[in-house]
């Protein structure tokens, strides 16, 4: 009974609060209701495939020429795979995780194609934390033009909002490797971030105010914030913002089929996981990366800096580094490294969005979900040991 009073008393602060803001912030606070009410879970799957209808977003404009993979009928999927000695059914699985797309192509041929909850090819789906290896391409175009001297340099060569603060002399890549240091909890500390720039203060004023909590590259712990400060990176240092850059730099180049939207938040992208793209595009963006930043006899991205991406080598970037649920998979350049020989690499956004790349196979899957359990014990790995089983029987 006194924890349903504590509740009730909460409510009704917040409902005043939010009757007294309303002369001042109505739009924002309207744009917030919109957004709790997308995120309920009987929502998620309409959400994430229309995300630019019902958030602000910018356009970023493909390129006159689309890479055209070829198509084949749809194969059957492996039976399943095993985790911890327990047998899943693909079928079962893709119904359990709540799948609403998926794509598997071989040798830039598309073997398996298949949508659900009314997507179809010309259907945008959300990024969620997927958009973070987006901005890392972004940050190596940077870096190989020049914009961006080096990833060694420290923020406060960019960033005017940390000189003087304990973030000024945090190096680049550090947070390409999620191992900055920022005193910032992902779970605890992520609503008030949020609501504080949807109310209208800079991102970089706000991340400005937190401390260190250990110095550069000790530990690896998974901060959005950190995309937000590489995002802000590339802008100040460009002069574009990152739509802009986007599109003349990466989309119009790689042959995507379709225009992609980045939401706004502030008015500013939210580089920590804003995009909305089609399935064959998160296709399209992984396949630039299987062929070393190479498209079309055109070097996009270096050779090194894929390299250096997926490079996981570090104590702290490893699988299993700091004994962290967040960390089970390796960590290298905004991009997720699997345990194994193969060379795999993957981009994981929330509600259980995946690119799953396996060079050594010449394997791409696209998965996005609207999954409310994507928190549940051994998600990542076990969707690891399904994607590794869906390659493995793709001939």
């Amino acid at each position: 009974m006194k924890k349903k009073k504590i509740i009730g008393m909460v409510v009704i602060g917040v409902a005043a609060a939010i009757g007294g803001l309303w002369l001042y912030f109505g739009e924002k606070i309207e744009i917030l209701h919109t957004s709790l009410n997308s995120f309920k879970d009987e929502n998620l799957a309409h959400t994430f495939q229309h995300t630019p209808e019902i958030q602000p977003t910018k356009k970023i404009s493909k390129g006159e020429n689309t890479f055209e993979f070829l198509k084949e009928d749809n194969v059957v999927l492996a039976d399943g795979f095993y985790f911890d000695d327990i047998f899943y059914s693909s079928d079962k699985f893709m119904e359990d995780t709540k799948t609403t797309a998926m794509l598997v192509i071989k040798d830039d041929v598309i073997k398996y194609e298949k949508y659900f909850c009314g997507g179809d090819g010309n259907t945008l789906f959300s990024s969620n934390s997927m958009g973070k290896s987006f901005v890392s391409a972004l940050m190596g175009i940077a870096v190989s033009e020049g914009s961006v001297e080096s990833i060694e340099d420290p923020l406060g060569k960019y960033i005017p909002e940390f000189v003087g603060t304990e973030l000024e002399n945090i190096p680049v890549r550090a947070c390409l490797q999620m191992a900055s240091g920022i005193d910032f909890d992902e779970d605890n500390d992520m609503s008030g971030f949020s609501m504080r720039t949807l109310m209208g203060t800079p991102a970089m004023k706000v991340i400005s105010k937190y401390g260190m909590q250990e110095e550069p590259y000790t530990y690896r712990r998974y901060q959005s914030i950190n995309t937000e400060i590489l995002g802000q990176v590339i802008t100040n240092a460009t002069g574009c913002s990152l739509a802009e850059y986007m599109e003349e730099k990466l989309w119009k180049k790689i042959g995507a089929g379709h225009d992609a939207y980045w939401t706004l938040s502030n008015g500013t992208e939210l580089a920590m996981g804003g995009l909305s793209v089609s399935l064959r595009d998160y296709a399209r963006f992984a396949r630039l990366y299987l062929n070393e930043g190479s498209y079309d006899g055109e070097q996009i991205l270096t050779g090194e800096w894929v390299k250096d991406s997926m490079d996981v080598s570090a104590a702290y970037s490893r699988p299993g580094a700091n004994q962290d649920a967040y960390n089970v998979i390796g960590y290298g350049y905004q991009w997720w490294v699997p345990e194994g020989n193969q060379d795999e690499f993957m981009a994981i956004g929330v509600y259980g969005q995946w690119i799953y790349a396996n060079p050594s196979k010449q394997v791409i899957i696209v998965k996005t979900s609207a999954d409310p359990d994507f928190m549940s014990e051994a998600y990542e790995l076990k969707h690891v040991e399904f994607f590794r089983a869906v390659a493995d029987g793709i001939s």
